[in-house]
């Protein structure tokens, strides 16, 4: 069901900024706080898409308030279940909404990777039948890539799918999966000829997770979160016409994926986006450490730095939302969001002191429990998405022009590649 026709059919051709803005705010208005006036260490300890099924229920109710707005899908077309808008409607929803605490969490895969993808490279067919309720949020979706053979090195993944008539039969195990048991759909890179290089026969297919054969366990963090999962495919049978893109075309697929991904993380809303600054201010106050040289020189590092991470962010959505592939930038917003995130890390935990690992009954225990839950997650951005050093090597051979690193098995049979 299409719910665009709340918006003036004029603002397709010709933007009233301000009045379009007005909309945007009108919706927020009372359904969600402003980032200014929340503790974005409440959710520190939430994985990027979210581990509880209340925030669920919360994030499908606001999705789905989105769509009856017709402020849903904006610039996917309305055959699909999208508001039919410009990527104009897009860019500014984007920049208004992200100084709104949405509890869109659960959905940050869905709608900033997966349905891309499927707007992208998907069929017709494939685009109505999933869409739709995806950009409702009647539906979530997850990406499989890793495996515990292959993390950084994703091309060298060895779950197989072998076509069986109308059919693929899917066989191996995915890991550090986000959402995987909430979430009705996954898309999922496999080997389809092992006889080519590694990166050449790789192919990517759309998986109902309730398909007989699948099995998910999720994974307990030392934190006590348990958003990650381990997914095992076993004789796991799919609609030939499930399969994404092309055979043995995946990779070029999971490139574009991983690029979406990390956009998301670097550039996107959310926990992981907001600023933390004028908290830990607030907090050195708390604690009467703001007069503290050392303190105040690392408040201000931590303020020049996201004020960049913001100007960066801001670049790569406004490219994302005129509708370019995201290139070389998302692995650049991606680094500087992981460094702002350790940088966060240390001048928090430098001011909370021991106070940070052994928590009392005082007025701040509270708040520096989940400081510290903060600090203990921040490390696992700068994996998210590709290693930091992944995205190093990108920026290098990409931006600067630097040649790869040498591979002795370039062009070599995947099936002949050794491996431990």
């Amino acid at each position: 069901m299409n719910h665009a026709s709340t918006i003036d059919p004029a603002e397709t051709d010709e933007i009233d900024e301000a009045v379009f803005v007005a909309r945007i705010e009108a919706f927020h208005e009372g359904r969600c706080r402003r980032w200014d006036d929340v503790d974005p260490t409440a959710d520190s300890n939430d994985e990027p898409a979210g581990t509880d099924l209340d925030g669920l229920a919360a994030a499908r109710q606001y999705q789905s308030a989105l769509a009856d707005a017709g402020l849903a899908g904006l610039n996917y077309p309305s055959e699909y279940g999208g508001a039919g808008l410009t990527q104009r409607h897009q860019e500014i929803f984007t920049r208004i909404a992200a100084a709104w605490h949405r509890p869109d969490g659960p959905l940050s895969i869905s709608h900033g990777m997966c349905l891309p993808m499927l707007n992208q490279y998907g069929s017709h067919e494939q685009k109505v039948a999933h869409m739709a309720d995806a950009i409702r949020g009647s539906v979530v979706w997850c990406q499989m890539f890793s495996e515990p053979g292959a993390g950084s090195d994703v091309a060298g993944l060895s779950t197989r799918a072998i076509r069986d008539g109308d059919e693929w039969i899917l066989d191996g195990q995915k890991v550090w999966t986000s959402g995987a048991h909430y979430c009705d759909f996954g898309l999922v890179v496999a080997r389809t000829d092992p006889t080519m290089p590694k990166h050449q026969g790789l192919s990517m297919f759309i998986v109902d997770l309730r398909t007989p054969g699948v099995e998910i366990r999720p994974l307990v963090q030392i934190s006590g979160a348990r958003g990650f999962n381990e997914v095992f495919f076993d004789d796991v049978r799919i609609p030939a016409n499930n399969l994404l893109g092309d055979v043995n075309q995946g990779w070029n697929l999971a490139v574009s994926m991983l690029m979406f991904e990390r956009v998301s993380i670097g550039a996107g809303g959310g926990v992981f986006n907001a600023k933390r600054n004028p908290d830990l201010i607030q907090l050195a106050q708390d604690l009467e450490r703001s007069d503290e040289p050392l303190v105040r020189q690392a408040l201000a590092d931590l303020y020049i730095r996201e004020e960049i991470k913001g100007y960066v962010a801001q670049r790569i959505r406004s490219a994302v939302a005129a509708g370019r592939v995201p290139g070389p930038e998302g692995s650049i917003a991606k680094l500087t969001g992981a460094l702002v995130a350790r940088r966060t890390r240390d001048a928090a935990m430098a001011i909370l002191g021991t106070s940070g690992q052994a928590f009392g009954d005082g007025p701040t225990a509270e708040k520096a429990r989940r400081w510290s839950d903060f600090c203990i997650s921040a490390a696992g951005i700068s994996i998210a998405g590709g290693t930091d050093e992944v995205q190093r090597n990108i920026i290098g051979e990409r931006v600067l022009g630097l040649p790869k690193e040498p591979d002795p098995h370039k062009g070599a049979a995947w099936q002949d590649v050794p491996r431990n």
